[in-house]
Order: structure tokens, then sequence, then C-alpha cells
């Protein structure tokens, strides 16, 4: 049963659908099992730029079927304008290409309004969301009140349902919030208009993802944000509303417990976060505009999704051997190697000072309020000077730069099996 599994090894935005990418080559199916569209994934080939939040990255290959798990949530409107936006590319999305479950639970523009009315209402405690409604929808699916795909295959009774929902919404937003409600009619004819192309794609994947395994087929499990982002695990309360580590497959995709080929675990070079809680790293001044970049490119670091300017600092290798621990993690996949060049020293943060104890992985339960009581302590590598880009062997990396990839390695106890220098497909390094 090849099953494979890729996982983001931070707080998300680590380039996990590059990875994906290269991976689906050799994959039948690549299912998303987690979050929704507040995750974005990034993908450059040759000149095309493919940004996709719901829609399965591998699907850019011929011959892959996509699969929405029952653990995402989905938004109607943001399928409907990637499967528009593929086509529109030469990419086939049929309904035998691309299977939404039938458990998924589906968001609306009330769960968005919901969203940012409530972060606002934190006020300098906001966890600082995307807005998507991911939250809120995730609460109705909690509240065994959320509206699930397969309902939209009784039109009449979805229909019913949906009014229902927004009506309720407008009650939040208007007593609660004190916001302006919706137009429910004018909202629901054109929710109900989106969903209208999506009913021939509705189905139960589970037993269909399970019968492939059996099969023999490769299926690639495609995780969304980052293990510091899980519900349960991650840098709680800062985190998102679903399970993104390894363990929710199952339940993500409703298979069965079994034998997993691969865990990879994707990890850039440095540190980033998008929203707010505590950042032990986290850098300020000349040097962290030199590892985010402009924004004038769009392998930069600002949100996929969002746009937001990403928070970025040194590698934090407490965090990454947590989320080793955590996912089972087999090998690593190192991103971004490349935009580390050009400086003359690189620290590596290797433990964290809290009070007069010294803490390792081992001691993190990822508490945002411990974290946020840490100070990191460094050890500081030596850099190189040459640009990245144009190298095409792992032999052909500076010596320093290869020092800097064995020295990740030997504290993870990990394999980094690829290491990206650039945003290209071809812009990869195969160590082994």
């Amino acid at each position: 049963m090849p099953l494979d599994l890729v996982i983001g090894a931070q707080w998300g935005d680590e380039g996990k659908g590059r990875v994906v990418d290269l991976l689906a080559e050799k994959s039948d199916i690549v299912a998303r099992y987690n979050g929704g569209d507040n995750a974005g994934h990034t993908v450059t080939v040759g000149e095309k730029i493919y940004k996709l939040h719901v829609i399965p990255t591998g699907l850019i290959h011929p011959g892959v079927t996509g699969v929405i798990g029952s653990g995402m949530v989905l938004n109607p409107h943001t399928l409907v304008e990637e499967m528009t936006q593929l086509r529109e590319a030469g990419i086939q999305i049929t309904p035998e290409r691309l299977w939404i479950s039938d458990a998924v639970q589906l968001i609306t523009p009330a769960h968005r309004l919901l969203d940012r009315a409530k972060d606002a209402a934190l006020g300098r405690d906001k966890i600082g969301t995307t807005g998507r409604g991911i939250g809120p929808a995730y609460t109705d699916k909690a509240a065994r009140s959320g509206l699930r795909a397969g309902e939209m295959l009784d039109p009449t009774y979805f229909a019913e349902r949906v009014g229902e929902h927004l009506e309720e919404a407008n009650r939040l937003l208007v007593e609660w919030y004190h916001q302006e409600g919706m137009d429910i009619q004018a909202v629901l004819k054109e929710y109900l208009a989106a969903v209208e192309q999506l009913r021939p794609y509705v189905r139960r994947v589970g037993p269909l993802v399970q019968q492939a395994l059996n099969e023999g087929k490769n299926v690639l499990a495609e995780g969304a944000q980052g293990t510091l982002l899980d519900l349960e695990q991650g840098t709680y309360p800062y985190v998102t509303s679903s399970c993104t580590t390894a363990a929710g497959i199952f339940s993500g995709l409703g298979i069965g417990v079994q034998p997993v080929r691969s865990i990879v675990g994707v990890t850039k070079a440095f540190q980033t976060r998008v929203g707010a809680g505590p950042f032990p790293t986290e850098l300020e001044g000349e040097l962290a505009q030199f590892l985010r970049g402009t924004g004038e490119n769009p392998w930069d670091e600002f949100g996929t999704t969002t746009g937001r300017p990403r928070r970025v600092g040194c590698l934090d290798l407490v965090l990454l051997n947590y989320a080793r621990e955590i996912n089972g993690f087999t090998e690593l996949f190192l991103t971004k190697l490349d935009i580390l060049s050009g400086l003359s020293e690189i620290p590596v943060c290797v433990a964290y000072r809290c009070g007069d104890k010294t803490l390792t992985a081992l001691d993190f339960s990822g508490d945002a309020r411990l974290l946020a009581e840490c100070s990191p302590m460094y050890e500081v590598l030596p850099g190189w000077e040459e640009d990245l880009r144009d190298v095409t062997r792992w032999e052909d990396l500076p010596a320093n730069a290869q020092a800097y990839v064995q020295f990740i390695e030997k504290r993870t106890g990990l394999p980094v099996r690829s290491v990206s220098v650039g945003p290209e497909r071809s812009a990869l390094l195969y160590k082994d």
C-alpha cells in the first residue's frame, strides 16, 4: 500500500506545493485532507505560476486524480474559480479527475463575515486569521450544525439549509458583533449557482482511495498549513482549526490506519510565520528584509492567500525536532537554501533558555505561553557568498552550504533528500 505524506514542518508556507508537484509525477492520486482556502500552494512551471488554495497541487500533472477529503472545509466559490483558472491554462478538470468527499464541510459567505468579525472583536488578542471562514466552518462542524457537500445532491433541501444558516449568521452579525447584515436572498442565489457546478464531483471518496491503495496505486497525501498550526499539537491558541499533522490523514480521507511508505517533512532553510503568536527567532531590520524580499517576486515571503508580509527569523531546530517527533518524519525536504546566499554568518537556534532552564524539543508541549517566555540559544555557522541559482548538482554547492544542510541532518537525525535553490520546478538538488 504505497501511501506517502507531505507535511509542513513549521508554521506553514514551507514550499509544500513544489514538493507535492515533484512527487505527484509518480502518483495516481493526490489528496488534500485538512484545512481550506486559507492554505496556498504555489508551483512554478516554466513561465507559469499556479497558486492553488483548494485543488490538490498534483492535479497539474495529467493522469493524476485529485481528492478533496472530508477533513477539509470547502468554499464552493474558491473551488469554481480555481477550476476555471486551470481549464484556461489547458488543464483538464472533470468529475473523473477531481473527487469531492460527500462529508466535506462547506464554507459560506456568512462564515467569512463571522470569521473577520470575531477576530476584530478580540482586539489586541486577535489570532490574525486569514478571514476565509475556516474557524467558523469547523465550529459548525463540531456543533453538528454544519453544511456537508453530500447535502448538495438534494437541491431543495440544501437551499433550505443554507437559507436557515444565513439567517442565523445574520442574527449573530447584527446582534452580537454589531455588523451590517447580509442580503440573504442575493447571497443565497450566488452561492447556489456555484454549488450547482460542483454536484457531479461529489462522492464517497474514502472507499475509492482505499481501493486504489489495495490495488497498489500510489497515493500522495498533501498536507496544508504546518505542524505548528495544528489545533491540538501546535502553538495553541495561535493555530488553525484542523489537524495539520500526519495523524490527520486517515480520518481526513476516510481510510483505515495502515503502513505509510514515507512522511516527508518540508522545512525552509530559515523560519517564517504569518499572523500573531510567539516567534522566538524572529528578526527585524535589514536581515529580516534580506530574508523576506520586497514582494516584487512571487517567491518572496508574502502570503499566497493573504498577501501579508511574513514574519521571518532564523531556523529553529527546537521546533523542527518537535515536528519530527509528532509526525514521524522519514526525511526532510529543505527549501529556499538559495535565500541565505550572501550572509557571512548564519545563526541556527539549537535550544531555548527559559529562566534558569535549557529546553529542547522534548521539553516543549506546544504551549504558546511557554514559547513566549523562551529565548533562543544559537550556534553560528559560516555562510557563503556564491549565488546558488545556477547550481544543478549537490556536489557543486559551496562547502559551507553543504555543511549547513549536513548540520540540519545531524541535529534532527533525518536525511535531507532534496534541496531547492530557486523557485523553478527544475531548481532542485538531489542529495542521495
